[in-house]
């Protein structure tokens, strides 16, 4: 029945610069209408992000809202921070990890790994790419430990 996940929506404080952030990560803009809502095609005709312009943006975070992960090819992943650091988006910790690199969380039968950051308003987002475990390892580590470990 379910294959996947169509939209997700963030709420924004100034839907113009949203429209642009997310440009800056090759997002396209499909459609919007002025100072309410942006869609923005995440892979086209596949998965979009709907952005809403709205007064009460700073609501408290919590990873059940405003937070959107993004699925990335490994060796984009790796040089994640460098391409967000030119573009004037630093990354951030998360899950006890720095975020000067990607870090791997993994499961039993596979793992991803992933960087965090936020856009414009502190919306949580994160680049991931889900990789293989092949000794079904449950330790968390940054990316280059578990490249040099397993690979």
């Amino acid at each position: 029945m379910i294959k996947g996940l169509f939209e997700a929506h963030l709420p924004v404080s100034n839907l113009l610069n949203s429209i642009k952030f997310y440009e800056s990560l090759g997002l396209t803009l499909e459609n919007h209408i002025p100072n309410k809502v942006a869609f923005m095609w995440i892979e086209k005709d596949v998965s979009w992000l709907g952005l809403w312009e709205c007064e009460s943006v700073r609501l408290d975070y919590h990873p059940s809202i405003r937070h959107i992960a993004f699925n990335v090819d490994l060796e984009d992943l790796k040089t994640a921070k460098q391409w967000l650091n030119k573009k004037g988006i630093e990354t951030r910790g998360a899950f006890g990890f720095s975020g000067e690199e990607p870090f791997v969380l993994p499961h039993v039968n596979n793992a991803s790994s992933k960087i965090h950051f936020y856009d414009l308003d502190g919306n949580s987002l994160e680049l991931i790419s889900q990789i293989s475990n092949p000794e079904q390892c449950l330790d968390a580590m940054y990316l280059s430990e578990w490249e040099e470990r397993f690979y």
